[in-house]
C-alpha cells in the first residue's frame, strides 16, 4: 500500500504533524468527528462501531508500515491510537443504557471523557506504561491508548457509583 496514504492515516490527515501535542489535536478530532457522527448526523451506532472496528484493525498494519524504518517506534505524528482510544469511552457512552442523549449532555460527558482521556495517556498508569514500555510495535502503539480508553470507562462508573451511594 502507498506509504503516503498509510502516512495520512496514521496522522489523521495531517493532524498528528502539529509541532505540539498532535496527540491532543487527534483526541479533539475524535471527540468532534464522533459528536457530528452522533448528534449531527445521527448515524446508527452499529455504523460508527463498524467504523471503528475496521480502523482498527488497520491500524496495527498502518502503524506498522510507518514505524518499520523509524529509531522512534512510538512517533508523536502517530495520532490514530489518540482516536481508537478516544473512542472507547465516547462509543460506550453513547450505547449506554438504550436513552437519548441531549446534545448539551453530550458535549459535557466529551469534554470529560477528552480530559480523563488525555491524563490517563500522558500519565500512564499501569497497565497503559506495560504497553507503552514493553511493546515498541504497532501492537504497543495502540493499546497503550486502547487501556487509557478503558481507564476512562473505569473511573466514569466509579464515580457514577459513589454518585449513587452518595446522593
Amino acid at each position: 500500500m502507498n506509504k503516503n496514504i498509510i502516512a495520512l492515516f496514521v496522522t489523521m490527515f495531517g493532524l498528528g504533524k502539529f509541532p505540539k501535542i498532535p496527540g491532543t489535536f487527534g483526541s479533539l478530532a475524535t471527540v468532534i468527528i464522533l459528536y457530528i457522527f452522533f448528534h449531527i448526523l445521527d448515524l446508527s451506532s452499529n455504523l460508527i462501531l463498524i467504523g471503528l472496528i475496521i480502523i482498527f484493525v488497520f491500524s496495527f498494519f498502518a502503524v506498522a508500515v510507518h514505524i518499520k524504518d523509524k529509531e522512534n517506534k512510538d512517533p508523536k505524528e502517530v495520532v490514530i491510537d489518540e482516536l481508537i482510544g478516544q473512542s472507547i469511552p465516547i462509543y460506550l457512552y453513547e450505547i449506554s443504557h438504550g436513552t437519548e442523549k441531549s446534545s448539551n449532555e453530550a458535549i459535557i460527558f466529551y469534554g470529560v471523557c477528552f480530559i480523563l482521556f488525555r491524563f490517563f495517556d500522558i500519565v500512564k498508569p499501569f497497565p497503559v506504561n506495560f504497553f507503552d514500555k514493553n511493546f515498541k510495535n504497532s501492537f504497543g502503539v495502540i493499546m497503550d491508548d486502547v487501556c487509557a480508553g478503558f481507564y476512562v470507562v473505569l473511573s466514569l462508573i466509579c464515580f457514577m457509583v459513589l454518585n449513587s451511594y452518595l446522593m
